[in-house]
């Protein structure tokens, strides 16, 4: 066995603890979810520090009581516990792609393990491979959501710690709506009552514009005719941390040199952070460059 390999333990899948009547209807894709189709999963986590005293700690209850929060959570974001499904005709020509609820094994759920400790994660001064392992739809497209599942937990016991990490069907959810749900999933957890309401329900209903939808037909008989899966070259990763103090630095700097008062601290180290990366693009100095970041769109 190689230390060094995350190997699963078990998986299952989850469905909702009641079954909505809502959720047994399509749920239909606006046009901003549908341009997703060609982008890989949301996947981020949360790293969790062991008891010191191992008594204290028993990962089977931990799996069964986030099985059962995860099944309460999905009551709310019923969408996420479907599958992508396409519908075609040719006569009258139609390609359309919706969330099916009701033809669904549900959300995925799996636990996994690794003999590292975080140590051997964190101190390297690029992230390890191995922690691609910790997402289970790692480098997946959204339109593979036809035969993966749109939101997977996956639970990765390591020596000393336990990383919760979930990975998100862009389709369905911005980064916003994916703290929601792993927010509403803690909020629950910690609850652990079936009939407590969460805080933030969230917004399901879509928005179509003016003679557009609720039924969006693409453009298209195949998927092969709009998916364009891009692979990455292998590259280094390393995390940076700005604290509050080098951060004001980097406002009091750009503050001054600007003559002004009104640059803010996201405006400095944005700007910060634009200059390192032309930098290390080593263009010509004509060329004329970008660096795009989308941010709360789909409100």
């Amino acid at each position: 066995m190689n230390p060094k390999t995350v190997h699963h333990i078990s998986e299952c899948f989850i469905k909702p603890h009641r079954i909505l009547p809502e959720a047994m209807r399509p749920w239909y894709l606006t046009p901003w979810e549908l341009v997703m189709l060609s982008v890989n999963y949301i996947q981020k986590g949360l790293l969790f520090a062991k008891p010191t005293s191992h008594q204290d700690f028993n990962i089977v209850d931990l799996l069964q009581k986030l099985k059962h929060s995860l099944a309460l959570t999905l009551v709310h974001f019923y969408p996420l516990s479907g599958r992508l499904a396409t519908s075609k005709t040719e006569d009258p020509a139609s390609y359309v792609v919706y969330v099916d609820c009701s033809n669904s094994p549900g959300a995925r759920f799996v636990y996994a393990a690794l003999d590292m400790t975080i140590s051997d994660i964190l101190s390297p001064a690029y992230v390890p491979q191995v922690v691609q392992s910790f997402f289970d739809h790692d480098r997946s497209l959204n339109h593979d959501g036809h035969v993966q599942s749109l939101v997977t937990i996956q639970v990765t016991e390591l020596i000393d710690v336990v990383f919760i990490g979930c990975s998100m069907n862009h389709v369905l959810g911005d980064g916003s709506s994916f703290w929601h749900f792993l927010n509403t999933l803690s909020e629950i957890f910690q609850a652990q009552g079936g009939g407590v309401p969460i805080t933030h329900p969230p917004v399901l209903e879509r928005w179509f514009p003016d003679g557009c939808g609720p039924i969006i037909s693409l453009p298209f008989t195949h998927h092969d005719h709009f998916l364009s899966p891009f692979e990455a070259p292998l590259l280094k990763e390393r995390i940076f941390h700005f604290s509050s103090e080098s951060i004001a630095k980097l406002k009091a700097k750009a503050n001054a040199e600007s003559n002004t008062n009104k640059i803010s601290s996201f405006q400095s180290l944005s700007a910060f952070m634009w200059r390192c990366i032309t930098r290390i693009r080593h263009l010509p100095h004509d060329q004329i460059t970008s660096c795009r970041l989308a941010c709360n769109n789909r409100d």
